[in-house]
């Protein structure tokens, strides 16, 4: 998808989102300002999120759904604007939308929901189910079924379906990624009458690369295949429409709190009206009944079903306090400054010698995510020479090894932006990757 260029952040802008985030007021090891530049693994968060969690633990704490006194009514106002705040800041409806404790959980409610359908229940065959099929047989998974991912793919969003494989007798299979990381557009051909699923991210945690998904998805409805949407790196810094994408034949999607300036412990799976109803519970006990026996038990419907036990309620409050900020500062806006920043960033490395950029060398269809290797220096090396230095990366395999297997390498250094990242971080960050080599190999 191509997305319009919009003004970016003014320095004066800038410098005021900057005001909102306290953890800017704390030194960084060596006593410098901290260029913070790991948000794609976490987001740091603004006052109004603190604040949010705080003000609902010292004001409105109670247990929501489960008693009519105020501040139950109150903790329950607050878990029901929460999700109809994060699924409006997606282009959901509330009925849409569940909470998770993250993104992960997601991933795997949905896997174990395919799972659960599946059992006693193989799919019929004689061709794959149509879009407009009967929802419950679209989750019926067994032997001679496949399950598409990409090899782009967070672990969070290859494990759960290698493990439903596993147990149901499908077939795993995957869409190939080009000399940049980018998925290869002839690899949709691995998508075919026996594809019963389709789980693929949005952009990549690695290589910053923007899925093709205008390419990809008329296949995928053309097959009748279930087809779920990892947005954790994308929802903070692309503006999302659930209501369109579910339109182009996206069934599901998740989301990460803490990745969009949000609190930890808390995620979402946004899905159809359709989905929502043909999955079967899958964690079950408190909050999601209609009736309990001693014998058996019947299950509510819609989100509830899918949300058993206690729930992050500070979470969620902070959470939709963190999407209306996202709203506030203008996720077009947002684009643009990082699409500025990144090709600071990449013309920056390009001139490092020794320093060598996995993934795209333009800010085509891609976010500010960028990882690197320095010749000689192994990553780890890199990030604490970095951090030395005040400046706070990523290392390791960011939980995608088999696309570093693609690179031809184990692991590797990562830089991310955010809306407090300004040009002086990113200079900063390429004087000190400059003198790494210099440091370790002379």
């Amino acid at each position: 998808m191509t997305h319009a260029a919009t003004t970016p952040t003014s320095p004066e802008e800038l410098a005021r989102v900057r005001a909102d985030f306290p953890y800017l007021e704390r030194p960084a090891r060596n006593g410098a300002p901290l260029a913070y530049l790991d948000w794609a693994a976490t987001s740091q968060k603004p006052a109004v999120v603190l604040e949010a969690e705080e003000r609902y633990y010292r004001m409105s704490n109670g247990a929501a759904g489960r008693s009519t006194y105020q501040l139950a009514d109150e903790a329950t106002a607050v878990w029901e604007d929460a999700r109809a705040a994060v699924a409006a800041f997606v282009g959901a409806r509330p009925d849409q939308l569940v909470f998770t404790k993250n993104a992960t959980e997601a991933v795997n409610l949905l896997a174990l929901a395919v799972g659960h359908a599946s059992l006693g229940r193989p799919a019929a065959r004689g061709g794959a189910p149509s879009a407009g099929a009967d929802p419950a047989r679209r989750l019926c998974l067994g032997p001679g079924d496949e399950v598409v991912v990409t090899r782009a793919e967070h672990h969070a969003n290859l494990v759960p379906w290698q493990e439903l494989c596993a147990r149901t007798g499908a077939v795993l299979r995957w869409m190939e990624l080009d000399e940049e990381g980018r998925i290869d557009p002839g690899s949709v051909g691995v998508l075919t009458e026996r594809t019963r699923v389709v789980a693929l991210t949005h952009a990549s945690n690695v290589t910053g690369a923007v899925t093709p998904v205008g390419e990809i998805l008329p296949r995928a409805r053309q097959v009748g295949a279930l087809v779920l949407l990892d947005t954790c790196q994308s929802a903070a810094h692309l503006p999302l429409d659930f209501a369109s994408l579910s339109a182009d034949g996206v069934d599901a999607m998740v989301l990460s709190s803490h990745k969009m300036l949000g609190p930890t412990g808390i995620g979402a799976l946004v899905a159809t009206q359709e989905l929502l109803e043909a999955m079967p519970a899958v964690l079950t006990g408190g909050s999601m009944i209609e009736h309990v026996s001693m014998e058996s038990s019947t299950y509510m419907s819609g989100p509830a079903r899918f949300e058993a036990g206690s729930q992050p309620l500070a979470q969620a409050a902070g959470w939709q306090a963190a999407v209306g900020y996202l709203a506030e500062l203008g996720m077009d806006c947002l684009h643009a400054s990082e699409s500025r920043l990144t090709t600071r960033l990449l013309e920056g490395l390009g001139q490092l010698d020794g320093v060598h950029v996995i993934g795209p060398r333009s800010t085509d269809e891609r976010l500010g995510v960028v990882a690197f290797s320095v010749a000689g220096v192994h990553p780890h090396d890199v990030g604490q020479f970095l951090d030395a230095e005040g400046i706070a990366v990523r290392t390791g395999h960011h939980c995608a090894q088999p696309l570093h297997e693609h690179f031809g390498v184990r692991s590797s250094s990562r830089v991310s932006l955010g809306p407090c990242t300004s040009a002086e971080d990113v200079d900063r960050f390429l004087a000190a990757v400059g003198t790494v080599r210099d440091y370790f190999l002379r």
